[in-house]
């Protein structure tokens, strides 16, 4: 008898809360939009709304440059990189 084995794709489909730890993990250090875009291969929409949806959660902060009223740089914060420790330990669980 022949026994067949469920292929596994090597394509992942990334979830919300794995897009939030993405985003947060490149944001230590302060770090502009267009960086979090490509670090993180979001499209612009897609950027906008994170971005809005972790500013609201208090998971980053935007920081101004110094001299000008734009928001330049996103940072994570305590609230973030709780968030992100958490999250590593409940991957850790579901292996």
């Amino acid at each position: 008898m022949i026994h067949l084995e469920k292929r596994v794709s090597s394509r992942t489909h990334r979830g919300s809360l794995d897009i939030v730890a993405d985003m947060l993990n490149a944001s230590h250090g302060g770090v502009k939009k267009t960086y979090l875009m490509y670090r993180c291969n979001l499209s612009f929409k897609q950027l906008n709304h994170y971005l809005d949806f972790m500013l609201k959660k208090k998971l980053l902060c935007a920081v101004a440059l110094v001299g000008d009223s734009n928001p330049g740089l996103f940072e994570v914060t305590d609230k973030g990189r709780k968030f992100l420790k958490t999250y590593k330990n409940l991957k850790a669980l579901m292996k």
